[in-house]
């Protein structure tokens, strides 16, 4: 099958054939031999342009063979170019699908096989003139790059001759720079000597006339020091020729005075005059500037205070402005400052007066800032000024009216005056918030602005005089307290802690009022004492005088309890009778002795209420030490050692009274007992008649009394005592119990039901003392009961209790036997004869 060959043109995207139409290509090439296969063929027209861009492989086939293939179906395409169909694959895609049923395999294949043979020879001529192409076109790049390369070193060579051109330009350009700053430097001097030459001719004309001017007499002067409107640079000049006027005499005449005089110079009477001038030039301006300041004219203010600024540095203008303030020169301001800090007498005023009036200095300060602010070139140096006057003299006069401390007492012993606890408290009271009320105004008015004044350093030396004797006040005011609640406790009054123990009792609420005031007196102390060691220094005062005064409050109630407990001894010694008595004196003495013994043992329980209250009043003054005291004593050298020194020394006087007391109280305790023991205790209660009744196996009378009156006296005891001071007691108590037991036994004679009624009684007396948990108590009692078996065994046992149970006591035992009332008819002496050790 012979037809026209298409054109190959590459899709614009690769994917396949173009769709522009086939077209025949026509070139201007030499004549080529063609071959023709049995079908026939036409010269393919290939050109390097169709292989630019995107090249597909799939498009150029098909471009060939597009003529001799007839298409294939969509579906089937893709597959039949890569062979991925199976020959006789039936009806699916593949070349087959197109042949007939009974033709050849592949009868494109003679038509397609020219075809090939030629494309593949123009490929190869085509790729033939590629690479001459890319020869030619390499060695024209390289004459180029050749070309280029010698370019651009005669580029660098100039290159480097321009930049050492310019270093060169630039070299001498510096030079230049230099030279012409050189000159400029001498001619800017040249020109200010020159103006220095004609201001000092100005100044030597100047000084020249005030020389020859006479004192007082300014009208010929230059008009520079006569016309007003040039009054700013007449003081300046005025200011230098003094100056120079000075340097020359090597006087000063800032003071006013005449300068010491100078062989020689000639300028005396120029510096006096100048002097003079500038006196009065400044009290013109000074004038001036009081204008403008009563009319509130703030302009003008600032001009004449910028112009004063020559003499002295503005501080005329400065003081003479604060001093000016209302609230200095108002005498209806200052009485009114008064009346406010006053308060009217108010307990609580004086805090809340000052309160208000240091707000009123604050808002105060506040206006004047802005108006200094706005006025004067140095505004901190007229706020320092202003807030130092303020301090000085409005503050002051306030506090002189507050401060009125009241007279401290000279001499000791002599009771305080009426009215002295609240006058002392209450002036101390006000110490304390005057001192913290003007520190916080300090603090507000260093916001405001003080300039470099220390304001809070400033206001707390107000307080200097104050100081002084402030801690004397802080200890007069502790006893003034303290007497005037011992006054108020006697009168009947006070907490209800006094009321019950009756006029004169401990009270823990006395003991601490005093700590409070002391607490009070401390925060006092840090308020008013900026330095640690003054500061520990006052603390320390301040608490060994509370400590003092607790001390001998608890010492001197302890001691009225012994005496309470003397006064019962006395009235149970006043009673104490013989035997050979009437009956009714008998009587009546048992009478009053009973009396007596319950006012011991009221007494007795009074005593242990007030140690109980010692007790706590000791804790509670440690307690005070540790957590108000301890912490600002330590800075100061040995003052934490002194109270703690002083803190012992109470408590050792507490406990040395107490237990002078205690003793008192087992002494009457054991009186009572003795006493009880003699009125109850019958001889018939350990000899019994033997009329058939059966045994009593009850605690005599005597020992239930006993019993029962020392259980309130434990009761009083376990409220009273703690730990170790009570087991101390208790056992001391069971001890002198068990030795008062044994000298009362003795009084008797027992026969064995007497001795069991006896043994009863000691085990009455053994389960009371066993609650005072006292081990060695306990064993007296153990060997007292096995003791009265002398009394209960057969005359015949004796011997072997004695060698057995009682061996630690034997003589001891002997000696109560005898008591037994069969010992001589029993013949019980010659058994214990008879008997070995």
């Amino acid at each position: 099958m012979a037809s026209a060959r298409r054109s190959f043109t590459p899709s614009p995207d690769g994917a396949g054939p173009s769709a522009t139409p086939p077209r025949r290509r026509e070139r201007d090439r030499p004549a080529r031999s063609s071959r023709t296969s049995s079908t026939g063929s036409l010269p393919l027209l290939l050109d390097a342009a169709d292989f630019k861009g995107t090249f597909s492989f799939d498009a150029f086939f098909s471009s060939l063979v597009g003529d001799i293939l007839p298409p294939l179906p969509p579906d089937s395409a893709e597959g039949a170019l890569d062979g991925a169909a199976p020959p006789g694959a039936g009806g699916d895609a593949g070349v087959s699908s197109v042949r007939a049923p009974s033709g050849p395999a592949f009868a494109e294949a003679e038509a397609l096989l020219p075809v090939f043979k030629d494309a593949r020879k123009e490929l190869l001529e085509l790729k033939g003139q590629v690479s001459e192409r890319v020869a030619r076109l390499a060695g024209e790049v390289s004459a180029r790059e050749a070309a280029q390369a010698a370019s651009l070193a005669g580029l660098e060579a100039g290159v480097g001759a321009l930049f050492s051109s310019f270093s060169r330009l630039d070299n001498r350009i510096a030079g230049v720079g230099q030279t012409a700053a050189r000159i400029g430097d001498h001619l800017q001097a040249a020109d200010a000597q020159k103006d220095t030459a004609l201001q000092t001719i100005d100044l030597i004309r100047y000084l020249q006339e005030f020389n020859e001017c006479l004192p007082g007499d300014f009208n010929d002067l230059d008009p520079l020091f006569t016309d007003d409107a040039r009054v700013g640079e007449a003081a300046t000049v005025a200011q230098k020729l003094r100056t120079f006027a000075e340097e020359q005499t090597g006087g000063s005449a800032a003071g006013g005075g005449k300068p010491p005089p100078s062989a020689g110079s000639g300028l005396e009477a120029a510096v006096g005059n100048l002097q003079e001038y500038c006196n009065e030039l400044e009290n013109r301006l000074l004038v001036r500037f009081d204008v403008a300041a009563a009319r509130r004219e703030l302009p003008a203010m600032r001009e004449w205070a910028t112009v004063l600024g020559q003499f002295n540095r503005g501080s005329s203008a400065m003081q003479r402005y604060v001093a000016s303030r209302p609230m200095f020169m108002d005498v209806d301001v200052m009485a009114a400052d008064v009346r406010t800090a006053t308060g009217g007498g108010d307990g609580g005023a004086p805090a809340r007066g000052l309160a208000v009036l240091y707000a009123d200095i604050v808002e105060t300060v506040k206006k004047e800032a802005a108006t200094v602010e706005a006025v004067f070139p140095n505004p901190r140096a007229v706020m320092a000024l202003l807030v130092q006057r303020i301090l000085e003299q409005r503050v002051v006069r306030v506090l002189d009216a507050l401060l009125q401390p009241p007279p401290l007492p000279r001499h000791s012993g002599s009771g305080p005056p009426t009215g002295a606890a609240e006058g002392t408290l209450g002036y101390l009271r006000t110490l304390a918030a005057a001192y913290e009320r003007t520190q916080e105004l300090a603090g507000q008015l260093t916001r405001v602005g003080c300039g470099d004044l220390d304001c809070e350093a400033l206001a707390d030396s107000l307080f200097s005089t104050a100081r002084d004797d402030y801690l004397e006040h802080e200890q007069a005011s502790l006893a003034q307290l303290l007497e005037a609640k011992m006054a108020e406790a006697r009168a009947g009054g006070g907490d209800g802690a006094v009321k019950k123990g009756g006029p004169g009792a401990l009270s823990v609420g006395v003991v601490t009022d005093m700590l409070r005031w002391s607490e009070e007196a401390g925060s006092r102390c840090l308020l008013l004492t900026r330095d640690p060691g003054q500061l520990a220094w006052n603390v320390k005062h301040v608490f060994t005088t509370t400590v003092t005064q607790v001390s001998q409050y608890l010492r001197e109630g302890l001691e009225r309890g012994q005496e309470t407990l003397s006064d019962a001894a006395a009235k149970r010694e006043r009673y104490m009778i013989g035997t050979s008595v009437s009956r009714r004196v008998a009587a009546a003495a048992a009478s009053a002795a009973e009396a007596a013994a319950n006012a011991g043992e009221s007494s007795v329980r009074a005593f242990m209420v007030a140690v109980q209250r010692a007790t706590m009043g000791v804790a509670l003054l440690q307690q005070h030490y540790v957590t108000s005291v301890a912490r600002l004593v330590l800075p100061g050298e040995g003052d934490a050692a002194a109270c703690s020194q002083a803190m012992s020394s109470a408590v050792a006087s507490a406990e040395a009274a107490a237990l002078a007391g205690l003793g008192a109280c087992v002494d009457t305790i054991l009186a009572e007992v003795e006493r009880l023991l003699a009125a109850e205790q019958k001889p018939s209660d350990f000899r019994p008649t033997a009329d058939g009744a059966l045994p009593d196996h009850r605690p005599t009378a005597a020992c239930v009394r006993v019993v029962q009156y020392l259980a309130r006296i434990a009761e009083a005891v376990q409220g009273a005592l703690e730990g170790l001071n009570k087991q101390s007691f208790l056992a001391k108590l069971g001890s002198r119990l068990h030795k008062a037991l044994l000298a009362h036994i003795a009084r008797f004679t027992f026969n064995p039901s007497g001795g069991l009624r006896l043994k009863r009684d000691i085990s009455e007396y053994a389960d009371f003392v066993r609650t005072f948990k006292a081990h060695s108590v306990d064993q007296r009692f153990e060997l007292l009961g096995t003791l009265v078996n002398v009394f209960v065994v057969a005359p015949a046992s004796l011997p072997t209790l004695v060698d057995g149970s009682l061996r630690s006591m034997h003589r001891e035992a002997e000696r109560y036997i005898q008591l037994r009332d069969d010992y001589k008819t029993a013949n019980i002496a010659a058994k214990f004869t008879a008997t070995p050790g």
